[in-house]
């Protein structure tokens, strides 16, 4: 990717590592606003589509916070019911229509292939923020840059990172981009470990291959693992054809401090795109981990709102306008990080 202005962004393949340290670059610059230390208005007067028909808090509300920290309006529809898609209307005409009313817009939906489908149609850029089971790209930039930002802590960097994946593979899309942008950079291990009906597609494991990083594949934890980063997800109940199947998988890798110390380094970094499921029979991540100093989840969703300010940025044009249109703060959080 060359180009982000007036381009839509659809998926972690359009990323190559130079497009990938711009959005990192861009996202760095942001924190002040992020931290409420400084305003710019420099997108004042723009409107976001924020367009979610599926559920959704984080990436929701993130992309609307995110729009709002660069001075812009945000106009919301949420749930399929609540639209005109339940009447029959195409994702063409829909974006057709809304696109009038934009100038930018953030799209999740719960059809693999919809928001590119939805792009077709759109006459303003538009942003995948999660289409069924397919891809997640945004989440897997602000992933890769909590990844970035972690190892950078303890003197290293991504090429030669060992990342154990867990839990469900087949369905978590945030999985499946997170690895096709890692297959960027050099000397990665994957260890991939799932129930096999869950195990990664089959196209992510021949990416991974094909770019020539060390793979492996189990369904269990096995011993203590080197693993520089744990990156468990949650069971994607919603994408399973019935609930009683997607009970079969509950809480099958559970982690706790116990766990943790059994299997991990004592500075290996925890990640989960969240919402991690607290439920007794399920509790993917015990709330015993949250005074872990390398539980990384938070700082992730923090990271989120760096990286999509960053992507509204690059796509609308105004990245080196941001500091122009800056001001002093009416009010500022004294928030604890």
């Amino acid at each position: 990717m060359t180009e982000f202005t007036g381009n839509h962004i659809l998926s972690v393949n359009q990323f190559d590592r130079d497009a990938i340290e711009k959005v990192f670059s861009v996202a760095h610059s942001m924190e002040p606003y992020a931290r409420r230390e400084k305003r710019t208005t420099v997108l004042n007067g723009a409107i976001l589509g924020n367009l979610f028909f599926e559920p959704s808090t984080r990436t929701r509300v993130s992309f609307g916070t995110a729009f709002n920290l660069l001075g812009g309006e945000v106009r919301e529809t949420t749930g399929m019911d609540n639209s005109a898609l339940a009447k029959g209307e195409s994702l063409f005409d829909t974006a057709r229509v809304l696109s009038g009313y934009s100038d930018i817009i953030a799209m999740r939906h719960p059809a693999a292939g919809s928001v590119s489908e939805f792009a077709e149609g759109s006459r303003v850029p538009v942003i995948n923020g999660g289409d069924g089971a397919n891809e997640h790209p945004t989440q897997a930039l602000l992933d890769l840059f909590t990844i970035k930002r972690e190892l950078n802590y303890h003197g290293a960097g991504i090429d030669g990172l060992h990342i154990a994946m867990i839990g469900d593979l087949r369905y978590g899309r945030t999985v499946h981009s997170l690895s096709r942008l890692l297959c960027l950079f050099k000397n990665i291990r994957f260890t991939l470990i799932s129930p096999a009906e869950l195990a990664m597609p089959q196209p992510i494991v021949d990416a991974i291959k094909d770019a020539g990083h060390q793979l492996t594949i189990t369904d269990q934890l096995e011993g203590n693992m080197d693993a520089d980063i744990c990156y468990q997800t949650r069971i994607q109940e919603e994408r399973f054809p019935s609930q009683e199947e997607a009970n079969r998988y509950r809480g099958k890798f559970r982690l706790n401090q116990a766990i943790y110390t059994r299997h991990f380094q004592s500075k290996t970094v925890i990640m989960h795109p969240l919402p991690r499921d607290s439920r007794m029979e399920a509790n993917e991540l015990d709330i015993d981990l949250n005074v872990n100093p390398n539980l990384a989840i938070f700082r992730q969703t923090d990271n989120g709102v760096l990286v999509r300010m960053a992507l509204f940025a690059l796509t609308l044009g105004v990245e080196d306008l941001v500091s122009k249109y800056e001001r002093d703060v009416v009010w500022h959080s004294n928030k604890s990080s």
